[in-house]
């Protein structure tokens, strides 16, 4: 069983800055994609970023430009730098990671509240 550790939630102002990480037990080997997705109240998940092998990062829209995500291989580990918040940005953020094998996994959320 794949266990995700998120770390780095909180309450910002907009306009602010914040860095979630998110640390896999999987086999390093054995993640091909790990990525954050995000949801707020009354809205469906949504995927923010992800990041597969060497491949370029997948940005949504609304986030280009001010997010970004990264991944520590030694660590097992993604991030997500999130600057330039705003208020629309407020949701529970997910860490997810998919397996070569096909296997999805999840982590168990970590709120990013962006108010004055």
């Amino acid at each position: 069983q794949v266990q995700l550790v998120e770390s780095g939630g909180g309450l910002v102002q907009p306009g602010g800055s914040l860095r979630l990480s998110c640390a896999a037990s999987a086999n390093i080997f054995s993640i091909k994609t790990m990525g954050w997705y995000r949801q707020a109240p009354g809205n469906q998940r949504e995927l923010v970023a992800a990041i597969t092998g060497g491949r370029s990062p997948d940005y949504a829209d609304s986030v280009k430009g001010r997010f970004t995500i990264s991944r520590d291989s030694a660590k097992n580990t993604v991030y997500l730098q999130m600057n330039s918040l705003k208020p629309e940005d407020t949701a529970v953020y997910y860490c997810n990671i998919l397996l070569w094998m096909g296997r999805e996994y999840w982590g168990q959320g970590t709120q990013v509240t962006v108010s004055s």
